[in-house]
């Protein structure tokens, strides 16, 4: 599954951003780019609405790490089964505000 992603407009200090199908070292860049772009609006909480992601591998671990560390990171779920297991495996399911929803516009 190809993967989407969209960035809803930036409220409040948080950017809330959509993404959706297969993350992986190939498929990332999107993704990247529309979190670099947060840390440059000055955006306080960036939002990541993964409900939709089927598969992330290790390079999708690491680009929330990376933003984590740069940023305060909210993750929306339920947290899809594959992704679940990679933060739970790994330790770092600690590390994330998990969400039920996406914040209303």
């Amino acid at each position: 599954m190809e993967p989407t992603v969209t960035v809803l407009s930036d409220r409040d200090g948080q950017r809330t951003v959509q993404c959706a199908g297969e993350f992986d070292a190939d498929t990332l860049a999107p993704l990247q780019a529309a979190c670099a772009t947060a840390s440059d609006a000055r955006v306080e909480l960036l939002v990541l609405d993964v409900r939709r992601v089927v598969f992330a591998d290790s390079s999708f671990l690491n680009l929330l790490l990376v933003l984590r560390r740069e940023q305060a990171v909210r993750l929306v779920g339920p947290l899809p089964g594959q992704l679940a297991r990679l933060l739970e495996m790994t330790g770092a399911r600690l590390l994330f505000d998990v969400e039920d929803d996406v914040p209303a516009e």
